[in-house]
């Protein structure tokens, strides 16, 4: 027999979660049940309390994945291809349920048998193991997997090979020189990608109580402006890495979500979990230097994503009605920080201001989704023939901030504050520009999904928003 088809004789073993496929299907089982019923988060303890196989048995009868979208590993598949084009013998070997293995081997259709944590036993290290060796004998099989888990198994196989490889398994491979099979690793952008940096650009609005009361100088102000932002931002990434869990389906999917780091799997799941927790503790410790009113607002700014992210971003209407609160809550938070008063007319303002602009966000969504009349838009309570409505609503909601605007400005409040309030009037028509361009390009196809990122990186915005800025303290010092 000849070495090619010795090695054919020989069934080659691949692992799945984090070796197969770049993520870990008992995480994403799990926020798919939260997504479903959140209440049963209540019973996970239970359920793990009686083992992982009984916790991964709950969720794999109460959830189902969809193989074709997992974010499989491009260098493996190639060698599994190849392998069986050689007419080689390819096993499933799996801690994952049965259940969610045999839909994936259905699916690729290369795997000649299936071994996965069926019943009370999980399938994983001595276990996967012995069930190895039990069917095809020690050394009988050659082993492709990644984790620490697979360290027995590597032991047990006669070739093995290690896939984007845990510390303990890189630490194996370099000790016995065996293949290390390389994949795509995650860079400085694609972190900043997972704490959307980006967005922190959002929290800007923490500054605006700060401004508008024209303590520009104000030494102690700015520096709990500077820490609310911090601890703003911390928590949005925190969120922002949780909503993404939630919507790994649905981002996969999509013809540019899908390229976020845990969708497309160049972040694991288990590095996400202790970044957001890590976020957390940070933005808790920076506001424990801010007000407790502050740490008050902070705490309802996270229910409310909480909720947003598991509900009511699926809910119409709803869910444009909070994203404008989301932004006025930052406002709101800046007040809490600094100690300043926040007037009706802010509120006023800024709520129909951040309306607009949810509704054009969720304008821009249906117009790039391919619907069917009365389909909804994935993840949403939206559908094809919501647009006219939606940007009726939006235009009516901008120039209603406007207005609230202008009326501001005849105000008594801004002839105490202003020297000159005639200077202060062109911030209407300014906002009117800001809001019916943004609808236009909206109309146009020719705007990016989040129209505040788009206010910041659009050169035209950033004069206008410069010039409006400008005029505010001028008014004011003039």
């Amino acid at each position: 027999m000849d070495a090619r088809s010795e090695k054919n004789a020989v069934p080659l073993a691949v692992d799945l979660d984090g070796t197969l496929i770049a993520t870990d299907l008992l995480w994403e089982g799990l926020f798919l049940l939260l997504r479903q019923n959140p209440l049963l988060v209540f019973l996970v303890p239970f359920w793990l309390a009686k083992g992982p196989a009984t916790l991964k048995m709950e969720i794999a009868r109460r959830v189902d994945i969809d193989p074709a979208a997992l974010p499989y590993r491009k260098e493996v598949m190639e060698r599994l291809h190849a392998e069986r084009a050689s007419g080689r013998r390819l096993v499933l070997a799996t801690g994952t349920p049965r259940k969610f293995a045999e839909a994936i081997a259905q699916h690729l259709g290369i795997f000649d048998a299936v071994l996965a944590t069926d019943g009370k036993e999980n399938l994983t290290s001595k276990r996967k193991r012995a069930a190895l060796v039990a069917a095809y004998g020690d050394a009988g099989f050659d082993y492709f997997g990644n984790s620490r888990h697979d360290l027995e198994i590597f032991d047990a196989a006669r070739e093995a090979s290690v896939v984007a490889p845990d510390r303990s398994a890189a630490a194996w491979q370099a000790a016995h020189g065996c293949e290390l099979i390389e994949t795509p690793k995650p860079t400085a952008k694609t972190i900043l990608k997972m704490l959307r940096a980006h967005q922190w650009l959002k929290n800007g609005l923490i500054a605006v109580p700060v401004v508008l009361s024209h303590e520009y100088f104000n030494v102690a102000m700015l520096v709990d402006c500077i820490l609310a932002f911090i601890s703003f931002s911390a928590a949005a990434s925190a969120i922002y890495i949780v909503n993404d869990f939630f919507d790994l389906a649905l981002d996969r999917r999509h013809p540019t979500k899908r390229n976020r780091p845990f969708a497309s799997g160049l972040l694991s799941m288990r590095f996400g979990i202790f970044s957001a927790m890590g976020l957390l503790v940070l933005s808790f410790a920076v506001a424990a230097f801010l007000p407790l009113l502050f740490l008050g607002v902070l705490c309802a700014y996270l229910v409310a994503t909480t909720a947003y992210s598991l509900s009511v971003k699926r809910m119409l209407l709803l869910d444009v009605l909070m994203l404008a609160g989301l932004y006025t809550m930052r406002i709101l938070a800046g007040a809490a920080a600094t100690d300043i008063g926040v007037s009706f007319w802010l509120l006023a303002f800024s709520t129909f201001f951040f309306l607009s602009l949810a509704l054009v966000k969720r304008y821009v969504e249906l117009r790039s989704s391919v619907l069917v009349p009365g389909e909804r838009i994935a993840g949403r309570g939206y559908r094809a023939e919501d647009q006219e409505i939606i940007a009726q609503a939006g235009m009516a909601s901008a120039f209603s901030s406007a207005l609230v605007l202008a009326l501001y400005i005849d105000s008594s409040a801004v002839r105490e504050l202003y020297s000159h309030p005639w200077m202060v009037w062109p911030l209407a028509p300014t906002v009117l520009y800001l809001t019916m361009r943004i609808w236009i390009l909206a109309r146009r196809d020719e705007l990016h999904d989040d129209p505040v990122v788009f206010i910041v990186r659009d050169w035209r915005s950033q004069v206008v928003v410069a010039a409006g800025a400008v005029m505010l303290v001028l008014a004011g010092m003039v």
